[in-house]
């Protein structure tokens, strides 16, 4: 799996990590993992249209000392579909955009 990690975080920084995300982002039933919605105009043309399968996100997940950030484009309706994919550059650049305010906002400086 692609990812982008930032690791070796502190048990208050997980905690404004978290809340950040709590506030930021679509909280999923499992504990400690998170939705981060792409907006549509950084949508691959398949996926723009498979209406019936936004919206597209990403998964994050924290961990006791880390934050990790898929780089996998999923459907939040469906589990298997070719429009599901590793993001472009311009996703990838907006997921990575994402976790620096995240870290900025957090107060989190290494």
């Amino acid at each position: 799996m692609q990812q982008y990690v930032v690791d070796e975080l502190r048990e208050n920084e997980i905690q404004r990590i978290l809340a950040y995300l709590e506030k930021n982002c679509e909280k999923s039933e499992l504990d400690n993992l998170f939705w981060l919605t792409l907006p549509d105009d950084i949508l691959t043309p398949i996926q723009y249209q498979h209406r019936d399968c936004s919206p597209f996100c990403i998964g994050i997940e924290v961990n006791e000392d880390k934050v990790i950030f898929e780089m996998l484009v999923r459907s939040r309706k469906k589990l298997r579909c070719n429009c599901i994919s590793y993001a472009t550059g311009q996703q990838r650049q907006f997921i990575l955009n994402f976790a620096d305010i995240l870290l900025r906002e957090s107060d989190i400086k290494a």
